[in-house]
């Protein structure tokens, strides 16, 4: 899985995520890979027709009816949105509601990606069973320094600890990843795929950085 986080960059702003979810459609038919896309909350509905995986960057706790401001996950699927990033890093929430929104999305079918700081999360979060853990350490999001070479220590404990959770939830790897040699490394430590943002958003050529991170992923 990968997955691109377009968080509320001015880069993806209006119709200008159009251009880049059918960017991100002919690479992951070319490649074969699998790409998820995380629109802004607001620009979800223009895009929710994909022939790739759309996902919510973040959903709450709540319930369908009074509860204005919310993001609720069965109106999403209504929406024919995928699933949801859970907890990341710019939008912590508690362990409580972690553990009721993957299962909330569990009994919906849709994808759960529950993003984690560091390996003592990954131990607690993966006993749930999410389809997906994201392990991204905070001073690395963002940094241009991919967590593959500053402390790959982290992806092979964190790949140990989903291991060992005996269930189907799989480990992405993500903050400061801005290139395919850093797509592989995080692979090679034990990752099963990627998250991502602004070494995706912020590149000047989306098709050539996003084709380098597929094809790194095949390899």
């Amino acid at each position: 899985m990968f997955i691109i986080n377009c968080k509320n960059y001015e880069e993806i702003s209006g119709d200008k995520i159009l251009k880049f979810v059918k960017i991100a459609e002919k690479v992951s038919k070319k490649y074969k890979v699998k790409i998820a896309i995380a629109p802004p909350q607001h620009l979800i509905g223009l895009v929710s027709n994909s022939k790739i995986p759309i996902l919510a960057q973040h959903i709450d706790n709540s319930k369908v009816g009074s509860t204005t401001g919310h993001i609720i996950p069965e109106l999403l699927k209504k929406s024919k949105v995928n699933g949801s990033l859970i907890n990341h890093s710019e939008h912590r929430i508690s362990s409580e509601d972690v553990s009721n929104l993957v299962a909330k999305l569990h009994d919906l079918k849709m994808i759960s990606v529950v993003c984690v700081k560091d390996v003592a999360e990954v131990k607690k979060y993966s006993k749930l069973n999410p389809d997906y853990i994201a392990i991204e350490p905070p001073e690395l999001i963002g940094s241009g320094k991919a967590v593959s070479n500053e402390k790959p220590e982290i992806i092979i404990k964190a790949a140990d600890a989903v291991k060992n959770a005996k269930n189907s939830t799989k480990l992405l790897c993500g903050a400061g990843i801005v290139s395919g040699q850093d797509v592989s490394k995080a692979l090679e430590l034990g990752a099963n795929g990627i998250l991502v943002a602004s070494g995706i958003i912020k590149a000047k050529n989306w098709t050539k950085i996003i084709e380098e991170f597929s094809n790194a992923m095949k390899k």
